[in-house]
């Protein structure tokens, strides 16, 4: 499934051969759009009602089959724009099923490059598909909260089985052409070169009954007995209840493929073409293909990538700093091919530091995710050094030592002397002024920050922080090496604690203020994992660890007073040696296994730090129903959010949607953090912090912007200089 902006079609050319090859066409990865769809099937019925057409071979224009269903089509359907097309069942069962499988003439699939989603259903519809063995073939239509709606779930089950289809289809796995051979999703394996020929010739063996001619749908030697294919169903309930509590799609795609077995492959089409209808209008859908584009579009900086820049190659990198952040940035470039220079003071934290990037990629050799051999050609990218002597030729500086400024400063104004003039000066600082680290510096247009998340190698996300000085050139550079090294870039702007940090300061602060009014702790934290968090406020204070969360903490406190909640408890419980998951104590308590249990001991930290902030337990937040425990914790986030946007901070909601979803988990099914506050509607989440700010003080206070918008009655998300109101 994928995203594009033309509609699309299909070529048919008749050989002397009497094959009809028909080449979907739609860049960039021939997806099928409503206009694809049309003409396939008028090529089809022509191939079909022409003399001199024996057999038919799809395939797709450029070595990509289909890349599935274009989700820009999407919103015509919920829209309800599209005729016929819009009817249940019109794709899935008549084209698919009574035009396409049930033809007179045979079919084949020419697969190369990729057959995904509706591009993989069109494939099973053939009567037999050939591939190239490194063209990827799966349906990982469940990534955007619908499901295979032209037949997928009643074809891929009957021709790989009821245990491997699920696999596939639940966890939006694909195979690759070898794999799908065994399988016994394609029939053969050929070149490249040899795939269309190879096809044209099959398809004339099935017209000869020299090879089988399989209708899939009706296919049943891999499917269970009906006891065993429901007990097998019963236990990917169970686990798609257990991995994706919130969501209700991946349990109407086993209905669908249970439907299939149980009453007929005909009956599972029509319950598979109602329920994909139902999917595609769903908030679950909705938020996903939101987060899909957006993602996509964090690449799009007015000002910065739309000027004609062309990133330059950047060929070599070097990091100053070992530590953690250092070496997850060093494993995230060498495992992306970049050769990386580590600098440390001296050779012990040196070698240390080359010790935590080796043992990054040893944990991939465990798992199975890279050979040794790979191991050793990656780790042979990495050189230490304990001087700036091989500086000279580096494009591109990340500096990630500790949170101190005269060394930075320092760093910088060397970096200055030992680079090259148009070497990036990059900063992985989570709270400093980029301006004031590059204050003894003429060299202001190259700083910029590249500010990755812990442990860097794994987090999808990276900052990229610009001040008013960062030129254009620099921005396109990093964004195109985060692109290379697998991150989602966003683009900010330079201020405290830049998006993300900045968004989500409140989010611990709304817990301590909820705590010391007498709401439970593990409460909060159960109610916010439920929400779909990775974890709640206090599980992941402990994870970050008490010290950091007290040097950010004072970072806010010192910026914003007049909107910090200032609470003693942690540094109450730190000066008892409760510095969180790392000392086994914090919000929690730690055993070896570093499993998190409640500890009783709590209260009297919690009862200290109510007497020290002056405040008296509230009999309303003792009790506080669920859904208000998830809104004064998440409304002063989309708060700071909507300041963050008035500020030009970002560059539109979108990002900072993106921001929460990669930065901080935030649930993608909820499309983010503004995404999921227009699903409330501003004037809703004004009156609430209003109401708030009343009882519990400033902290709750909404910001100009918020006010402007409840009082249009517009959504948070639209751009800044026009909001519309919501009609």
């Amino acid at each position: 499934m994928m995203g594009s902006d033309a509609k699309g079609r299909t070529v048919m050319e008749v050989g002397a051969d009497g094959v009809a090859l028909i080449t979907i066409i739609h860049p960039p990865v021939n997806a099928l759009s409503f206009d694809v769809l049309r003409s396939l099937k008028d090529n089809y019925d022509q191939a079909l009602r022409r003399d001199d057409v024996k057999a038919i071979v799809i395939t797709g224009a450029k070595n990509k089959f289909s890349g599935g269903f274009d989700i820009t089509a999407f919103e015509e359907t919920r829209k309800g724009t599209m005729g016929r097309e819009q009817k249940p069942g019109y794709i899935s069962v008549e084209i698919m099923t009574d035009t396409l499988e049930a033809a007179r003439k045979p079919s084949v699939a020419a697969i190369d490059g990729l057959a995904l989603g509706g591009g993989l259903e069109i494939a099973m519809v053939c009567h037999a598909r050939i591939s190239t063995p490194t063209a990827q073939l799966g349906l990982p239509e469940l990534q955007l909260g619908v499901m295979p709606g032209f037949g997928g779930t009643q074809r891929l089950p009957r021709l790989v089985g009821l245990s491997k289809a699920l696999e596939m289809i639940l966890m939006s796995k694909p195979v690759k052409g070898e794999e799908a051979y065994t399988l016994g999703l394609v029939d053969a394996i050929v070149s490249p070169d040899e795939l269309v020929n190879t096809a044209r010739q099959w398809a004339l063996d099935i017209l000869d009954c020299r090879r089988p001619w399989v209708r899939s749908l009706y296919k049943t030697d891999k499917i269970e007995p009906l006891g065993e294919a429901r007990e097998i169903l019963k236990f990917a309930r169970a686990q798609a209840r257990k991995q994706a509590p919130n969501l209700q799609h991946p349990l109407v795609c086993i209905d669908c493929i249970e439907e299939g077995i149980a009453s007929g492959p005909r009956a599972g089409l029509w319950k598979e073409a109602e329920a994909f209808q139902g999917l595609m209008r769903s908030d679950t859908s909705k938020s996903l293909i939101h987060v899909f584009f957006s993602q996509r579009g964090t690449m799009k900086v007015p000002g910065v990538t739309d000027i004609g820049l062309v990133p330059r190659l950047v060929n070599k990198v070097a990091i100053l700093g070992g530590g953690l952040m250092g070496s997850g940035i060093a494993t995230a470039l060498i495992l992306s091919n970049y050769p990386v220079i580590l600098k440390e003071v001296n050779d012990k934290f040196l070698q240390a530091g080359i010790g935590r990037v080796r043992a990054n990629l040893q944990s991939r050799v465990k798992k199975g995710k890279m050979t040794q051999e790979k191991f050793e050609k990656t780790i042979s990218l990495l050189k230490g050094v304990i001087d700036y002597e091989s500086f000279k030729d580096v494009d591109m500086v990340i500096e990630a030592v500790i949170e101190n400024v005269s060394l930075k400063q320092q760093i910088f104004a060397d970096l200055e002397k030992y680079c090259r003039p148009h070497c990036i000066l990059a900063s992985n600082t989570s709270t400093i002024d980029l301006n004031l680290i590059g204050e003894r510096t003429k060299s202001q247009d190259r700083i910029v920050g590249a500010h990755f998340f812990s442990p860097a190698h794994i987090m999808p996300l990276l900052e990229i922080v610009r001040t008013k000085q960062t030129s254009p050139q620099v921005i396109v550079d990093l964004l195109d090496v985060g692109k290379k090294i697998r991150k989602t870039p966003v683009v900010v702007g330079n201020c405290t604690g830049f998006a993300v940090n900045r968004m989500f300061f409140p989010y611990t602060q709304a817990g301590l203020l909820l705590v010391e009014r007498g709401t439970d702790l593990y409460q909060i934290d159960r109610v916010i994992s439920k929400f779909g968090m990775p974890m709640g406020p206090f599980r992941l204070a402990d994870l970050v660890g008490f010290g950091v969360a007290i040097a950010t903490g004072m970072q806010f406190i010192q910026e914003f007073p007049e909107r910090t909640y200032k609470s003693m408890l942690i540094p109450l419980m730190q000066e008892d040696k409760r510095a969180g998951e790392a000392t086994r104590k914090g919000f929690y308590v730690y055993d070896e296994k570093r499993k998190a249990s409640p500890d009783p001991e709590l209260k009297k930290y919690i009862e200290k730090s109510r007497s020290i902030s002056g405040v008296t337990i509230d009999p309303k937040l003792v009790k506080l129903p669920e859904k208000d425990i998830v809104e004064m914790i998440f409304f002063p986030v989309v708060n700071e959010a909507c300041r963050v946007l008035a500020e030009g901070i970002a560059v539109k909601a979108a990002d900072l949607d993106i921001a929460a979803v990669m930065g901080m988990g935030f649930p993608p099914y909820r499309g983010g953090i503004m995404f999921w506050a227009d699903t409330l509607g501003s004037k809703y989440i004004y009156s609430r912090l209003e109401e708030w700010s009343k009882t519990y003080g400033e902290f709750f206070k909404p910001c100009a912007y918020l006010a402007e918008r409840a009082a249009k009655g517009a959504p948070l998300s639209s751009p800044v200089e026009q909001a519309k109101p919501r009609l």
